[in-house]
C-alpha cells in the first residue's frame, strides 16, 4: 500500500542517470560567464586554489557559523612529517533573536564569542590568522572576501544580504580593539564554505580528496575545477575549488517532474518558497517534515492510525530527522517507531509501525539516490577534466544525516558506485570539517604566501628591466664593433666572421645543386632544383640521417667518413651517383673563412666534440673523406653557416631581407655589412654577409651582472665551460637545463615536489626545448610531468612559471642583441627610419608559444626607428646552402 502511495518517490537508475545529465548541464551553465546569471546552480569560485600538501604548520583560529551552534576553534598544525594537528573547540548557542535579528547584532555576537574563546584559551595576546567558515552562498572575488547572496537554513538576518561578510566581521572585531593585544589585530585570511572546509580537512589526511560533500541540516558539494573552465575568474592555469551551491538545483523547474505533492506542500510552508528545492528533497532540515506530511495525508485517508489525526501530526516540525533515523534502525527500528508514535499520541498498531517505518525508508532512500546522482555528475566531470578512463579519488563528507542515519552512508556509496563504475571512490568522514577546514584553508593560504615570496625571489633575477635590456643592446653593439676592427678582432667575443657571401639571389639562378646540412644531432643531404624566369621555383628532395653520440664526440675522421657514407646513401637513393654536382655545405659552427669555399673551425658548439677538427678547414676534411671513399666526386662551392642560409632563403622571397636569425638549439645572427666597415677583409666596395657568432657574447664577463647562479651552474656543467655564455642564456639547448637547476633549487627549499628530488630530475638534459614549449602551451598534463616528481596541480603551475621566466628572458636577451644589429644597419644606411626584414629559423622561434612575440616586442621597444618584419624561413639551412652555391656560381661565371 505504501509502495503504491509513494510510487513517485522511488527512482530507477535510468531516472538517476537522467538527473545526473541534467545536473552536469547546470554545472556547465553555472561556470559560463554568459549563462551564470540564469543558472540555478551558481558554481561559486571559492578562491581556494590549493589542497594541503602536508607542509603546513602553525597556530590558527577558526570560527564556524552556519548550523544550530556557533563554534570557535584553535587549530595547531604540526610539520612533524606525520601530518598531525590538534583541535580545541568551544560551542556557543545561536539564539533565535540573533539568527533572525540584524547584521550588526549577529557579527557582534560572533566577535563576543571569539573573544570569550581566546580568553578561555589564554590567546588574547597572540596575533593569530583567522579562518571564517560561513556556510551560506557567497560570491567571492578573493579568498578573504565574500558577498552574501541569500540566507538559507532558517537564517533571516536583516541588512547582510549583498554585503561583504568578512568586512562585517572585521568591523565587529574592531569594536573590541582595546581588549585585544596587539591592537586587536586578528587577521581574517580566508572565508570558507563548510563544504570547502570539509574537503580541506579530508585533503590534509588524504591528498586524493578533491570533492567536499555536506549532507546534514543543509546539503551542498564543492570540488576542484580546472581554471580554464571557470569563465567567472581570470586566468586558465591550475585549479580552483568551486562551491556548487547545489541546493538550488531545480529552482527553475528542472526537477518538477520528480517533485511530489508533498514536496510542493513542504515548499509552500517554508521560509523561502520556490527556493532551494533540491535541498528540500535531500537535507535533514526537511526530511522529518516530509515524513509528517505523508503520514498526515495517509491518516486522513484512513490508511494509518485508524484515521485518527492527532495534534502532533498537525503540528509543523513535530517529526524531526532524529525520529526518522531512530525509526529506520535495523533491530530496534520497530520498537523505536512504536515509542516515537506513542509519544505523538498516535497509538499505532504493528501494521502502522511497519508502514511508517517504510515511509521513512522511502523518503531517506530518495534523498540518498538524488545526492548520489549529483555527486556522480561531479565525479564524471573530474574524470573527464583529467582525461582519464578510470579515476581514483576521495570524497570528504560531513553532516548529521550522513553520520547519524543508520543506513544513509551505505545506500549513498552503493548508488554512486553503480552510477560511475569507472571511478574508484573512497568516502572519508570529516572530523570537525568546517572548523578545522577553515584553519586548513588559512594554513594553506599562509604557506602559499610564504612560498610565493621564495619563488619570486628565485625568479627575480630573470626579470630584466628595460634599462638592463638597453645596457645589453649597447654592450652587444660595442662587441660587434670590436669584432669588425683589425686590432681588436682577435680578442673580441663576438667574432664577426666574414662569410664571403657577397650577393643575395636576383632570380636568375638555375640548375641542380646538392646541399649538406650539419648543425645538430641530425644530418641532412638535399638535392635542390632551381628554375629561373617566369616559372621561378625551388624543388627539394632530402634524406635525414642520425649522428650517433659516439661519432659527435669521436674523431674528426670518423665524423667526416660518416657524413660521406650518408651522402653516398642519398646519391644512390636518388639515382645520381655519377653526376658531379655543385655542393653547398651548411656547417652551423663558428668558422673563420678565407674564401667562400674555405672554412676553418674556430670551436665546436651544441654538444659536438670531435677531435682533430678545431683549427682545420672543414671543406678540406670533407674532400679528403670523399677521396678516401673513392666512389664519387663533388664540386664543393660554398661552406655556409645556417644563419646565412636562413637569410638567403628569405632573401629569395624578399629582397629587403638582409639579416638572418637562428633561435633554436643554438642562437646566432648574420647580416649584410658594408665592406668598408669590415677591416679584416680587403676592399671597400659593396657588402658581405657577416656571421656574428654572437653566442660568445659575454665570454669576457661584460654581461656577468645578469648571469644568475643557475646560469653559472649550467655553464660549469657544460662541455665548454666559460664559452658561449650568451648562447647558454638564449638557446634551446640550454634553457631546459636552466629550468632543471631552478627546479632542483626550489625542491631543496621545500617549495616543490614535497622536497623530494626525483631520479629523473637529477638527470642532466631531461628538459628539451620542445618540453618547455609544451609546458608553456599547457599541453603536458600532470601525468606527463610525474617523472619529474610533479604530484600536484600546484607543482605543475610552478614548473610552468619557471619555464615562462627562463624563456621570456631568453627572448628578451635575443631581442636586445637583434636591436643592436638593426640599429647598426640603420646607421650604415644613414636613414632616420629603416625598413628591414629578418629571416628567422629555429624550433624555439617556431614552436614556443611566446618566444617570437616577446622577441618582436623587445626589438620594437629597443629600436623604435626600425620597422622590422620577421619572415619565417622555409628550410633555410638546406635551401639556403643551395641558393648560396647558385649565387656563387653565377658571380663566378660573371667574373670569368
Amino acid at each position: 500500500q505504501v509502495d503504491r502511495y509513494l510510487y513517485h518517490m522511488r527512482l530507477s537508475d535510468d531516472v538517476l542517470l537522467d538527473v545526473m545529465a541534467r545536473f552536469q548541464a547546470e554545472m556547465v551553465k553555472g561556470l559560463g560567464r554568459d549563462t551564470n546569471p540564469t543558472a540555478t546552480v551558481k558554481m561559486l569560485p571559492s578562491f581556494v586554489r590549493s589542497l594541503p600538501d602536508g607542509s603546513e604548520k602553525g597556530d590558527f583560529l577558526a570560527v564556524d557559523l552556519g548550523g544550530s551552534q556557533f563554534r570557535a576553534h584553535q587549530v595547531k598544525v604540526f610539520d612533524d612529517g606525520k601530518q598531525s594537528s590538534q583541535l580545541e573547540s568551544k560551542f556557543y548557542p545561536t539564539p533565535k533573536e540573533v539568527i533572525q535579528g540584524n547584521g550588526a547584532e549577529l557579527f557582534d555576537y560572533v566577535a563576543d564569542c571569539l573573544l570569550d574563546f581566546m580568553e578561555t584559551k589564554n590567546l588574547k595576546h597572540k596575533k593569530l590568522p583567522l579562518g571564517f567558515t560561513f556556510s551560506f552562498p557567497c560570491k567571492q572575488t578573493k579568498l578573504e572576501e565574500g558577498v552574501l547572496l541569500a540566507w538559507t537554513k532558517h537564517f533571516k538576518v536583516r541588512g547582510v544580504q549583498d554585503t561583504d561578510v568578512v568586512s562585517a566581521l572585521r568591523k565587529a572585531l574592531q569594536k573590541h580593539k582595546a581588549s585585544f593585544v596587539p591592537a586587536g589585530d586578528i587577521d581574517v585570511l580566508a572565508l570558507v564554505n563548510d563544504t570547502v572546509g570539509t574537503m580541506m580537512t579530508c585533503g590534509y589526511d588524504d591528498q586524493r580528496c578533491e570533492v567536499g560533500l555536506i549532507i546534514g541540516t543543509g546539503t551542498n558539494a564543492c570540488y576542484m575545477e580546472e581554471m580554464r573552465h571557470i569563465d567567472l575568474v581570470e586566468g586558465d592555469e591550475g585549479r580552483m575549488c568551486i562551491n556548487t551551491e547545489w541546493g538550488a538545483f531545480g529552482d527553475d523547474g528542472a526537477l518538477d517532474d520528480l517533485r511530489t505533492e508533498f514536496d510542493r506542500e513542504l515548499d509552500l510552508g517554508s521560509l523561502n518558497p520556490g527556493k532551494q528545492l533540491f535541498e528540500k528533497m535531500i537535507s535533514s532540515l526537511y526530511l522529518g517534515e516530509l515524513v509528517r506530511l505523508i503520514l498526515l495525508k495517509m491518516t486522513k485517508e484512513g490508511l494509518l492510525f485508524s484515521g485518527k489525526v492527532s495534534t502532533a501530526l498537525l503540528t509543523k516540525g513535530k517529526i524531526e530527522m532524529k525520529h526518522v533515523s531512530a525509526m529506520e534502525k535495523y533491530k530496534e527500528g520497530l520498537s523505536n517507531t512504536k515509542e516515537i508514535l506513542t509519544e505523538l499520541n498516535l497509538f499505532p498498531s504493528e501494521e502502522d509501525c511497519i508502514a511508517v517505518q517504510h515511509v521513512c525508508t522511502i523518503v531517506s532512500f530518495r534523498s540518498a539516490n538524488l545526492c548520489a546522482a549529483t555527486l556522480a555528475a561531479i565525479l564524471t566531470r573530474l574524470r573527464e577534466n583529467k582525461k582519464l578512463l578510470r579515476m581514483r579519488t576521495t570524497v570528504g563528507i560531513d553532516g548529521g544525516l550522513y553520520k547519524t542515519h543508520p543506513q544513509y552512508a551505505k545506500r549513498l556509496h552503493k548508488v554512486v558506485r553503480r552510477l560511475v563504475p569507472n571511478c574508484d571512490v573512497r568516502f572519508l568522514l570529516s572530523v570537525s570539517g568546517s572548523g578545522k577546514g577553515a584553519a586548513m584553508v588559512t594554513a594553506v593560504a599562509y604557506r602559499l604566501a610564504a612560498q610565493r615570496k621564495q619563488i619570486d625571489a628565485a625568479l627575480a633575477p630573470f626579470l630584466l628591466s628595460l634599462e638592463t635590456l638597453r645596457e645589453v643592446k649597447n654592450k652587444m653593439r660595442t662587441e660587434v664593433e670590436y669584432g669588425l676592427k683589425r686590432e681588436t678582432q682577435a680578442s673580441a667575443t663576438v667574432k664577426m666572421l666574414p662569410t664571403y657571401v657577397c650577393g643575395t639571389p636576383d632570380g636568375t639562378e638555375k640548375g641542380k645543386f646538392l646541399a649538406l646540412d650539419l648543425g645538430g644531432t641530425n644530418f641532412r643531404v638535399l638535392l635542390v632544383k632551381i628554375r629561373s624566369g617566369r616559372r621561378r621555383s625551388v624543388q627539394m628532395y632530402n634524406k635525414i640521417f642520425a649522428i650517433p653520440l659516439e661519432i659527435m664526440q669521436g674523431t674528426g675522421e670518423e665524423l667526416f667518413d660518416h657524413i660521406v657514407q650518408c651522402i653516398a646513401d642519398f646519391l644512390e637513393y636518388m639515382g645520381i651517383k655519377g653526376a658531379r654536382l655543385p655542393l653547398g655545405f651548411t656547417f652551423s659552427f663558428p668558422c673563420r673563412q678565407a674564401s667562400i669555399d674555405k672554412g676553418t673551425l674556430v670551436g665546436w658548439t651544441k654538444g659536438f666534440k670531435a677531435t682533430d677538427c678545431e683549427g682545420e678547414d672543414v671543406v678540406d676534411m670533407l674532400r679528403e673523406a670523399i677521396r678516401r671513399r673513392n666512389e664519387f666526386d663533388l664540386d664543393i662551392v660554398a661552406v655556409v653557416n645556417d644563419t646565412v642560409g636562413t637569410m638567403m632563403t628569405c632573401g629569395y622571397e624578399d629582397p629587403n631581407c638582409e639579416i638572418g636569425l637562428i633561435a633554436g638549439t643554438g642562437s646566432n645572427v648574420c647580416y649584410m655589412e658594408d665592406m668598408k666597415n669590415i677591416e679584416i677583409v680587403e676592399g671597400n666596395e659593396g657588402k658581405m654577409c657577416i656571421n656574428t657568432e654572437w653566442g660568445g657574447f659575454g665570454d669576457n664577463g661584460c654581461i656577468d651582472n645578469i648571469r644568475t647562479q643557475y646560469d653559472k651552474e649550467v655553464d660549469e656543467g657544460s662541455l665548454n665551460p666559460g664559452k658561449q655564455r650568451y648562447e647558454k642564456m638564449t638557446s634551446g639547448m640550454y634553457l631546459g637545463e636552466i629550468v632543471r637547476q631552478i627546479l632542483i633549487d626550489l625542491t631543496k627549499q621545500g617549495l616543490l615536489f614535497r622536497g623530494q628530488i626525483s631520479e629523473s630530475l637529477r638527470k642532466r638534459g631531461i628538459f628539451e626545448t620542445k618540453f618547455l614549449s609544451q609546458i608553456e602551451r599547457w599541453l603536458i598534463w600532470l601525468g606527463s610531468l610525474m617523472t619529474l616528481g610533479v604530484s600536484t596541480c600546484e607543482d605543475s603551475i610552478i614548473v610552468k612559471e619557471v619555464c615562462g621566466a627562463v624563456s621570456k628572458r631568453a627572448a628578451q636577451l635575443c631581442g636586445a642583441g637583434l636591436a643592436a644589429i638593426v640599429e647598426k644597419k640603420r646607421e650604415n644606411r644613414g636613414v632616420e627610419h629603416l625598413q628591414i626584414t629578418v629571416g628567422v629559423d629555429g624550433t624555439l622561434y617556431k614552436l614556443h608559444p611566446h618566444f617570437s612575440r616577446v622577441l618582436r616586442e623587445t626589438v620594437k621597444e629597443l629600436a623604435p626607428q626600425c620597422d622590422v618584419t620577421f619572415m619565417l624561413s622555409e628550410d633555410g639551412s638546406g635551401k639556403g646552402a643551395a641558393l648560396i652555391t647558385a649565387v656563387a656560381k653565377r658571380l663566378h661565371n660573371v667574373g670569368q
